[in-house]
């Protein structure tokens, strides 16, 4: 700082320091009233530079985060409906399941096994019905049948990728096994035989079931030929579609438990790196508001200086008057 003389009036050094003094006060209560205002300790780059490039990682991270999160509910969301659907046509399987004991018991006769099989085939369009119904946006969940380049493929099981995290590689990968007739009875191609073994060491066809192809979902058929022994044969054949789908509610509980263990990960993921970011870019107001009131003091003392230093030059008057 320099210092002026009093008795030369063309240059005033004092008001010169004095005002210099005071605009650097009024630009730092500038800064301090917009870190008040705006909640951020940090504005603009030049305030912080590493410290604004930090945050503004740390801010694209939460976004990520924050989406992942979204993701991981919608996956919960698909996987729900697929388990909600599974566990209607498991009860579909446990009412054929006791429609095919009674009918393999020999106290039936012709006509009442021709009932029960109709309401066994009826059971099995309902299931169908299940499987066709069972969709999420564009997906069919339940039946097996994906686009690839136009054409529909069966292919048994929808496999689906959900991206759980903000990087590249944070995905969980649900196999979704498709459950129409055709899936749970006959897995192959063209019509599966169902019932019992012929006396004379042939197989009947009382009871098929068709596979499931690119234009439908399969289908059972009882003929009146179906006897107590293609029923107990029948009967087998229920047991592996329930343990297909006892297997198929597991799968989905895994799933649905892994994006349980990731949607708590994401939560505490969040917390922390929001953590990290405030501690960066936002204001502390106490302090903020201490640093207000020393600059106002500062304020006001440079003010007094700058106008003492003003009317320095005035007591050369005394010397032109005399």
């Amino acid at each position: 700082m320099a210092f002026g003389d009093l008795n030369r009036i063309n240059t005033n050094i004092q008001s010169m320091d004095a005002q210099l003094s005071l605009n650097r006060i009024n630009d730092r209560m500038s800064e301090n009233q917009l870190k008040m205002s705006t909640g951020k300790r940090i504005n603009k780059a030049e305030d912080d530079s590493a410290g604004y490039s930090i945050a503004t990682k740390l801010r694209s991270r939460i976004g990520g985060l924050n989406q992942a999160m979204q993701n991981v509910g919608d996956a919960k969301s698909v996987l729900s409906i697929a388990e909600s659907s599974y566990n209607s046509v498991m009860d579909n399987l446990v009412q054929m399941k006791s429609l095919a004991t009674q009918a393999a018991n020999d106290t039936l006769g012709k006509e009442e096994r021709g009932y029960i099989g109709d309401q066994i085939e009826a059971l099995g369009k309902d299931i169908n019905k299940i499987a066709d119904q069972t969709v999420y946006q564009d997906y069919q969940l339940l039946n097996g049948k994906v686009s690839s380049g136009g054409t529909v493929q069966n292919t048994g099981s929808l496999s689906m990728t959900f991206q759980v995290g903000e990087r590249k590689a944070d995905t969980i990968k649900a196999d979704i096994s498709a459950v129409n007739v055709g899936e749970l009875f006959n897995g192959g191609t063209g019509t599966a035989n169902l019932g019992g073994t012929a006396a004379n060491g042939g197989t009947t066809t009382s009871i098929t079931a068709s596979a499931a192809g690119t234009g439908g979902q399969g289908s059972l058929t009882f003929k009146s030929t179906a006897g107590a022994a293609d029923f107990r044969a029948f009967i087998g054949k229920v047991d592996s579609a329930v343990s297909d789908m006892a297997a198929n509610v597991n799968d989905i509980g895994i799933k649905q438990s892994s994006l349980t263990v990731r949607e708590n990960t994401l939560s505490q993921a969040i917390s922390s790196n929001q953590s990290a970011k405030s501690r960066i870019m936002d204001t502390d107001f106490a302090k903020a508001k201490s640093e207000q009131v020393r600059l106002q003091i500062l304020q006001q003392t440079a003010t007094s200086a700058l106008a003492q230093a003003n009317n320095g030059p005035q007591s050369v008057l005394s010397f032109v008057g005399r």
